[in-house]
């Protein structure tokens, strides 16, 4: 069960070990809607499990591996019997990490590891979450540090199969495609760290180093999405947070998270969140007098 809930806050206990919490679930209880600051990694041993994100459920089968990154409202939805590890973690504790702040931002909304689809990669997880697992449950002297370290190795797994330089720049030298990796993971951060001001693919273009069509073409290929698709996920996931907020009324919100007008900022989020501010703030709302 959520041991600290104000509203559909969750607070996070982590007891024995700093920034990390490891246990095995097996109720066949729901967990309602909530967010949370930590990362949280859930993998089926018994029965398949389900995660509604944006209302959109996801059920996994057992071994996969589905991750939730901080601040993501979502619900957990459990069979009537079964087993799963969960594993929560603040993943401030490694975000200065050179590209582990650009990983995280891949993440989003859900990142979803299944054996079928992925089998190396879901083999090489699973055998860090299991050695954190052993860590965790038999603590030994530096114990704390390899937890820390072996998360940073399955993190840089997960990046490297991410920001695969061949798949994402065909086409051009080994050393050309680093250096792009490098400089587009550069632009993301830029991009999550100013999302709020007023900037443009000019400006995005000229610290990359590219021409402007150029840019918006090779952004494409490294993130999935076009830049302003990027950009305003990310203004939306800044508004998210803002709206928990009982104080900050809907029009401010969209000014302090870089949106020029309210109807703009009204129309982007339902599309993105399948509900609009008003009502993302109302369920926060609810959800709080229930607790």
């Amino acid at each position: 069960m959520i041991e600290i809930l104000n509203g559909t806050h969750e607070t996070v206990a982590y007891h024995d070990f700093k920034g990390v919490k490891v246990y095995h679930n097996n109720e066949a209880e729901n967990y309602p809607l909530h967010w949370h600051t930590a990362l949280e990694i859930v993998v089926p041993y018994e029965n398949s499990y389900t995660i509604a994100i944006d209302k959109v459920p996801h059920t996994f089968s057992v071994g996969d591996i589905f991750i939730t990154p901080p601040g993501t409202l979502h619900e957990l939805i459990a069979p009537p019997s079964g087993e799963r590890l969960i594993l929560l973690f603040d993943y401030s504790l490694i975000c200065n990490v050179k590209g582990m702040d650009s990983l995280l931002h891949s993440l989003h909304p859900f990142t979803l590891i299944t054996k079928e689809e992925y089998p190396d990669l879901n083999k090489k997880l699973r055998f860090f979450l299991d050695e954190i697992v052993r860590e965790y449950e038999h603590p030994m002297p530096f114990t704390e540090a390899n937890v820390y370290s072996l998360m940073i190795r399955f993190f840089v797994t997960v990046g490297r199969a991410s920001f695969n330089a061949s798949t994402k720049f065909p086409g051009i030298t080994s050393a050309k495609q680093h250096e792009y990796i490098e400089k587009f993971m550069m632009v993301c951060n830029y991009i999550t760290e100013h999302c709020t001001e007023n900037i443009n693919v000019d400006d995005l273009s000229d610290l990359a180093g590219f021409s402007k069509f150029h840019f918006a073409r090779l952004f494409k290929q490294f993130a999935g999405m076009s830049c302003y698709e990027y950009l305003t996920q990310k203004r939306v996931a800044h508004a998210e947070q803002l709206l928990i907020q009982p104080d900050i009324s809907i029009t401010e919100v969209a000014m302090l998270s870089g949106f020029n007008s309210l109807s703009t900022f009204n129309r982007i989020f339902k599309a993105q969140k399948n509900c609009t501010p008003s009502e993302y703030k109302s369920l926060n709302k609810q959800e709080k007098n229930k607790s």
